[in-house]
């Protein structure tokens, strides 16, 4: 750790006081909590101080967002919010549709292509020299390719949820997982089809493939209780968990850039409030979807 660059070091300190900050905070131990986020903000200062490549400089954040705005993904990425903001109109001027064929369809093909991504994944891991490996390989463009259409269809949950009147269901956490997917799937497919990112997508998609049979087998079989909803958001925290750590060694050691560690503490952070809100702090509505 001594051999780092020292502003690698104050990243990677903010990143572990913020998630700290946020998990305490859950058990309300304010005093950790407020030490936690009183270092959080020296951290953060520091790096402002430093001035140096690795901070988030305002021209690194700007050449960030052009290359996410020239995105094919973007402009459905903004028709899906403009939607989801005009759903409550309508709600207001429709009845809910019956659309369970199409939903049991829906999620069984989202389930095998998940299961196409993941061994397309997993066996470009194989080829690859190391987990860490960076630059373009053409070999896995198909399955990059696969990956980003994915997410594009799986932008149809929400439609689900707005032509059956389920509008509680679309929470900020939903739109943020979904939409964010779509430009990081499109971003990668077509600048980063790296095996590096293998790693992530291989288990995001062994995690989709369980989220879509779960899915499948719950609309095809309404009346039956399938309790597998809870274990289901402990494997996407682990899930985000491990490839944090993954992230972290990445940044330290291998030359990944910042943003992917602040994503993945978006989405710990997200996810563990979801599954503190909906198993630990209340009891689990039946009716509620995870993500």
């Amino acid at each position: 750790m001594k051999d780092l660059h020292p502003e690698k070091l104050l990243f990677l300190k903010a990143g572990y006081n913020i998630c700290v900050t946020v998990l305490l905070s859950f058990t309300w131990q304010i005093y950790p909590v407020v030490k936690c986020y009183q270092y959080t903000r020296y951290t953060c200062y520091s790096i402002a101080l430093t001035g140096s490549e690795m901070a988030l400089t305002v021209t690194g954040v700007q050449k960030f967002l052009d290359v996410t705005v020239s995105l094919p993904s973007f402009p459905l990425f903004c028709i899906y919010l403009v939607m989801i903001m005009l759903s409550p109109v309508w709600q207001r001027v429709t009845s809910p549709m019956q659309i369970r064929p199409l939903m049991i369809i829906h999620n069984f093909a989202c389930c095998f292509i998940s299961i196409y991504c993941m061994l397309g994944f997993l066996y470009s891991i194989m080829l690859s020299e190391s987990t860490f490996q960076l630059g373009p390989q053409p070999y896995l463009l198909p399955y990059y390719k696969m990956y980003w259409i994915t997410k594009v269809i799986e932008l149809l949950d929400t439609v689900f949820m707005i032509l059956r009147h389920r509008r509680r269901q679309i929470s900020f956490l939903h739109v943020y997982h979904h939409s964010s997917m779509l430009l990081l799937a499109d971003s990668c497919y077509r600048l980063y089809p790296w095996p590096a990112m293998s790693v992530y997508f291989a288990v995001n998609s062994f995690i989709h493939v369980i989220l879509y049979l779960y899915y499948g087998l719950t609309a095809l079989f309404p009346d039956k209780s399938i309790p597998w909803k809870k274990n289901i958001t402990q494997l996407q925290i682990l899930q985000f968990l491990t490839l944090f750590v993954h992230a972290t060694f990445g940044y330290l050691y291998h030359n990944y850039c910042v943003y992917g560690l602040l994503y993945g503490i978006t989405m710990t952070t997200l996810f563990s409030n979801f599954y503190y809100a909906a198993y630990v702090k209340s009891k689990p509505e039946k009716s509620r979807k995870c993500e």
